[in-house]
């Protein structure tokens, strides 16, 4: 028998009888609400999720927003692709959608004749330079700003061309563009051949840039992991880069420069160059490149500080240009 005031399961005596008007309600259960953290992440990401045209796309910018494989861990998620896979499928896509016209195709191309020709006019220049009688000092520096403005040219057309920066950034381009000034300075002071001979190397470099790039371009677009595109992009950047260096070192050869300050010269301004490209900072880097040389000659060892700082700009862009971020579209 159940003793009084006993309840059943649902609130009523236990005797049996119906519940009495006084008999207080059962409690409702509660209910507890669980949040989706992948559709808060799809939300925060709304913009690179909707435009994307692939999951690496959107991995490739959760990296550069700084999503880790570490982060994709807590979304139940092996690595960033994994999770950028998750978010891709997750976006709406209508089958059908209104034709719009859309941002101009950025994909890397191989360069035109156009920009093979601006690459080699400084070249011609410095190479005219060392076959012509000694000029005045006024003409010597009419003909180093007509180089200057050749030089300027070939770097706003084909691969080597860089993005424009936002007003707030011009203070680091213009200090990136004093440091290269400085640097050339540093060759041409050497001697007119190697000068001259990295001045044609900008032709050379020209084509490897577009070489990389098209080549990076391919492997994003076939990489199923940002591990796989890092994997790939390496070698692609060394490779890319050993022509170069392949090619200025045996122009320096036939115009008699330097051999180690041209080549570490030549490939502290192409490493430069390619990270510049995309959007990357680099006056940091010219500039203390400036500061080493400048130290090596005052101990004796003119063309030693280039080629310590052409290894470290080397190592720095082999890390960030292996990054799929770093390639990814506007």
């Amino acid at each position: 028998m159940s003793a009084p005031g006993d309840l059943r399961a649902d609130g009523a005596p236990a005797g049996g009888g119906p519940a009495r008007d006084g008999d207080p309600a059962p409690a409702p259960r509660r209910r507890t609400a669980t949040v989706d953290p992948v559709k808060v992440l799809l939300h925060h990401h709304q913009d690179l999720c909707a435009r994307a045209v692939d999951p690496l796309e959107i991995a490739a910018g959760l990296e550069a927003r700084g999503v880790t494989d570490r982060t994709a861990a807590r979304f139940r998620h092996r690595d960033v692709f994994s999770l950028a896979e998750e978010l891709y499928a997750r976006v709406p896509r209508p089958a059908e959608q209104p034709s719009v016209p859309g941002p101009p195709d950025r994909a890397p191309r191989p360069p035109g004749p156009a920009a093979l020709a601006a690459a080699l006019l400084p070249g011609v220049l410095g190479t005219a330079a060392l076959h012509l009688p000694p000029p005045g000092p006024v003409l010597t520096a009419v003909w180093a700003a007509v180089g200057l403005a050749a030089l300027w040219a070939a770097l706003r057309t084909g691969p080597l061309r860089a993005p424009a920066g936002p007003a707030a950034g011009r203070a680091p381009l213009a200090a990136a563009a004093l440091a290269t000034v400085l640097l050339i300075g540093y060759g041409w002071y050497d001697s007119a051949a190697t000068g001259a001979a990295v001045a044609l190397s900008l032709g050379p470099a020209t084509l490897a840039a577009g070489l990389f790039g098209t080549a990076a371009a391919g492997r994003l677009a076939a990489s199923r992991s940002l591990d796989e595109f890092s994997a790939a992009a390496r070698p692609l950047l060394l490779g890319t880069t050993g022509l170069y260096a392949a090619a200025l070192a045996g122009l320096l050869v036939l115009t008699g420069g330097d051999l180690l300050t041209g080549t570490a010269l030549g490939c502290l301004l192409h490493a430069a160059r390619l990270l510049r490209v995309r959007g990357l900072p680099v006056a940091a880097a010219l500039g203390a490149a400036c500061a080493a040389e400048a130290a090596a000659r005052a101990l004796g060892l003119p063309g030693a500080g280039l080629a310590a700082a052409a290894l470290a700009v080397l190592a720095h862009a082999t890390l960030a240009l292996s990054r799929a971020s770093a390639h990814a579209r506007p």
